[in-house]
C-alpha cells in the first residue's frame, strides 16, 4: 500500500516528466521547423543567384544537390544555430505565455528554475550537435564545397601566390617571389640557415624550383649554394640543375591548403603549432577559428536562457513584441562577437578572450534576466 504522501510525490514526479517532454518536444520541433524553413528560403535565393554559373560550367543537377548544397547546409546550420534557437525559444515560449500555460505551470507549485530544466536539456543537445558539426563534419564538407565552387562557380584562373616568406623550421627561413599551384613551381626561391646569434650559415637560391611527385624532391634550375664555416670562410657551389630535399612539400607554399575552415580541430591544432614556429601571420586567424569551434556552442545555452526570460512573461505586444526584443539582443550579440574578433585580428586582444568575452557578458545578462523574471 502506498501512503498518501508517496502517491502525491509519484504523481508530481510523473507530471514533471510530462512537462519536461512537452517543453523539450516544443523546443526541438520549433527549432528544426525554423531551421528547415530558413534553409529552403536561403537555397532558393542562392540557386537563383548562381544558376547561370552552374549552367555555364556544365554542373549537373545531381552535383549541385549532392555535392554543393549537401555540404552547404551543415556550415549554414552551424553558423546561425544560436540565432535560430533564440527565435524558436521566443516563438513557442511566447505562445505558451499567451495561452497562460506558463502561469498554469507556476501556479501548480513548480518553481521557475525547475521549469527551465527542459530548456537547458534541449540547449545542451543542440550545443553538442553544433560542437560535433563544427569540429569534425564541417571542415570536410568545406573542403568539398570550396573545390566545387572553384570548379563550377568561380573563374578557373591559374592560382599564383606572391611574396611567400616563412620559417620552415627553427633557424631556417624560406622565401619565394611567387608560386604556381598547378605546376607546383616556385620562382626566385631562397632558403637561409641562420644560427642563434643571427649569423648566416648557409644560403641556397634558385631561379625556380619544381616539385617531383615521384622522387619527392625539388628540381632546382639555376641553383646556387653559399656556405659559411665557423671561421667565416665562404664556399660557393653553382649548378645548372639539381635535385634537392628542402624538407618541405607543395602544401607549405600552397595557401589554399592552409585554409583553416577546411581543417578538422586536431589538424588545426597541429597547424597552429607549426605556424607559431614558422612565424607567419595566419596564427591569429587560426586561433580565432579554433576557439570559436570550442566555445561558440555555449551561445546556444546562453541564447536559450535569454529567450526564456524575455518570452515567459505575458505582454500586450505578444509574440511580435518578444520577437522584436529578442532579435535586437541577438543582433547585439552578433555585432559584439564581430567587434571582439576585429580587435583580436588587428589589435592586442588575445583570440581566446575575443571569443570568450561576448559569451561572458551575455551569460551575465542571461543570469540577471533569469533572476528578475519570476518577479
Amino acid at each position: 500500500m502506498y501512503s498518501k504522501s508517496s502517491l502525491i510525490t509519484h504523481h508530481s514526479s510523473l507530471g514533471m516528466r510530462r512537462l519536461d517532454r512537452y517543453i523539450l518536444g516544443k523546443y526541438l520541433k520549433t527549432f528544426l521547423m525554423a531551421l528547415a524553413l530558413i534553409i529552403v528560403i536561403v537555397i532558393t535565393f542562392d540557386v537563383s543567384e548562381k544558376l547561370d554559373k552552374f549552367l555555364s560550367h556544365h554542373a549537373t543537377i545531381w552535383q549541385i544537390i549532392s555535392v554543393y548544397y549537401l555540404n552547404f547546409i551543415p556550415s549554414f546550420v552551424n553558423l546561425y544555430s544560436p540565432l535560430f534557437i533564440f527565435i524558436a525559444v521566443i516563438f513557442f515560449t511566447s505562445k505558451m505565455a499567451g495561452n497562460s500555460e506558463i502561469i498554469a505551470i507556476l501556479s501548480s507549485g513548480i518553481r521557475y528554475k525547475r521549469m527551465l530544466r527542459p530548456y537547458i536539456y534541449g540547449a545542451i543537445l543542440v550545443a553538442l550537435a553544433v560542437f560535433a558539426l563544427g569540429n569534425f563534419v564541417i571542415p570536410n564538407s568545406n573542403r568539398t564545397l570550396i573545390a566545387f565552387e572553384e570548379e563550377y562557380v568561380k573563374s578557373k584562373a591559374t592560382k599564383f601566390y606572391d611574396n611567400l616568406h616563412f620559417q620552415a623550421e627553427p633557424g631556417v627561413q624560406v622565401y619565394a617571389e611567387n608560386y604556381d599551384v598547378q605546376q607546383m613551381r616556385a620562382f626566385n626561391f631562397c632558403r637561409e640557415h641562420i644560427d642563434a646569434d643571427g649569423h648566416m650559415l648557409r644560403r641556397e637560391t634558385a631561379n625556380n624550383i619544381v616539385y617531383d611527385t615521384v622522387t619527392k624532391l625539388w628540381r632546382c634550375h639555376g641553383y646556387t649554394c653559399r656556405t659559411i664555416d665557423s671561421n667565416r670562410h665562404e664556399r660557393l657551389v653553382q649548378e645548372g640543375t639539381s635535385d634537392i630535399d628542402f624538407k618541405m612539400t607543395p602544401d607549405d607554399l600552397n595557401l589554399l591548403s592552409q585554409r583553416v575552415e577546411t581543417m578538422t580541430t586536431p589538424d588545426l591544432m597541429r597547424f597552429i603549432g607549426r605556424e607559431k614556429m614558422r612565424g607567419t601571420g595566419t596564427v591569429i586567424t587560426a586561433e580565432i577559428e579554433l576557439w570559436q569551434r570550442l566555445i561558440n556552442p555555449l551561445a546556444i545555452i546562453v541564447m536559450t536562457l535569454i529567450g526564456v526570460a524575455i518570452a515567459a512573461r505575458k505582454s500586450r505586444g505578444g509574440i511580435g513584441m518578444h520577437l522584436a526584443i529578442g532579435i535586437s539582443i541577438a543582433f547585439a550579440f552578433i555585432v559584439f562577437m564581430k567587434i571582439t574578433t576585429v580587435f583580436a585580428t588587428n589589435g592586442d586582444l588575445s583570440p581566446f578572450l575575443a571569443v570568450l568575452l561576448p559569451q561572458i557578458i551575455f551569460s551575465i545578462a542571461a543570469g540577471w534576466l533569469i533572476y528578475k523574471a519570476p518577479k
